[in-house]
């Protein structure tokens, strides 16, 4: 599993540069942890977009950590916010579902327009093919004129079946029929892509609240895991949209993606610490298999440049 952290710690490298120069610069003058290089830090926190509340708590867990005197390395430093992070994003994991016995798991899919989405869901259709599962995709995103085809060509890739309506046909009705034809099927998983919406649009997030207790009205359960696709670059905006979706639809986890483009991964942080909402998978990049599940500990190393890979995914 050395890979996988190793391709993680690549995607945070841009968040991780911005960080760890921060620290250094702080510490550069020799004065230790004084109050001018806990401001200095909390500074460069905050513009990776770990959030004021997180920095803030961050910076009062260095004080109490090394004391008046704020003796401390570079390394220690850096290794002790390592900790502090993976313990706020463990704190935010939950139970993977498990969908009803003998139905399928319904995983519904939603975020803003241009998050990789679409990508995201062929991605995730791969991950639990190569478990042996079989898959549905469902393209409920009526609106978009090529969503049907693009959802089609990773249906393809990724050894999916594909169920689709018409265009501009209710979206909700689709995720209805997809998930009547999955139980016939005896299918493992659905997943049900939606439309892309900004989280300010309250009609468009109505029909996302519509398609999930459609969802419900056919199978009790569904859906059993509720994502939001967010980009990494988004930063802060980031955080607004998870508030916003998970207060209309009450989220089960994240996905993130282009992580490997950005200096503002520390948003990951911010959302689970406040919103208590677990980042399930993130994506590293463009290809089929660049989507893993989440890790907290490779994470918050892999953002602290704390290079050895950590004991459980070694």
């Amino acid at each position: 599993m050395r890979k996988r952290f190793s391709r993680l710690r690549d995607g945070l490298a841009k968040t991780r540069r911005a960080i760890t120069e921060g620290i250094r610069g702080a510490l550069g003058r020799g004065a230790g942890l004084d109050g001018a290089a806990l401001d200095s830090i909390e500074e460069t926190l905050i513009a990776a977009d770990l959030g004021v509340e997180t920095a803030l708590h961050l910076i009062d867990a260095l004080r109490e950590r090394f004391g008046a005197s704020g003796a401390a390395t570079e390394v220690e430093v850096r290794e002790f916010l390592a900790l502090e992070i993976e313990k706020a994003l463990r704190a935010a994991e939950k139970e993977g579902a498990q969908g009803e016995p003998g139905a399928p798991l319904v995983v519904m899919v939603a975020g803003v327009n241009g998050v990789g989405k679409t990508t995201t869901i062929g991605k995730l259709s791969r991950l639990h093919a190569d478990k042996g599962r079989s898959v549905i995709l469902a393209a409920a995103d009526t609106f978009r004129a090529a969503a049907n085809e693009q959802l089609s060509i990773w249906a393809d890739r990724s050894d999916a079946q594909f169920v689709a309506g018409q265009p501009g046909g209710d979206a909700a009705a689709v995720a209805y029929d997809a998930l009547d034809a999955a139980i016939a099927r005896s299918a493992d998983v659905l997943i049900v892509d939606t439309a892309g919406r900004l989280h300010t649009q309250k009609n468009l997030m109505q029909e996302l609240v519509k398609v999930k207790r459609v969802l419900g009205k056919r199978l009790e359960s569904a859906p059993d895991e509720l994502l939001l696709v967010i980009d990494a670059n988004t930063g802060q905006n980031a955080l607004s949209q998870a508030r916003v979706f998970d207060e209309a639809l009450g989220l089960t986890g994240l996905v993130l993606t282009k992580l490997d483009g950005t200096a503002r991964g520390g948003i990951v942080v911010a959302i689970a610490r406040e919103l208590a909402i677990p980042v399930q998978f993130v994506g590293t990049g463009e290809a089929i298999d660049d989507l893993e599940p989440f890790d907290s500990a490779a994470f918050a190393r892999g953002l602290l440049g704390v290079d050895e890979a950590p004991p459980e995914i070694a």
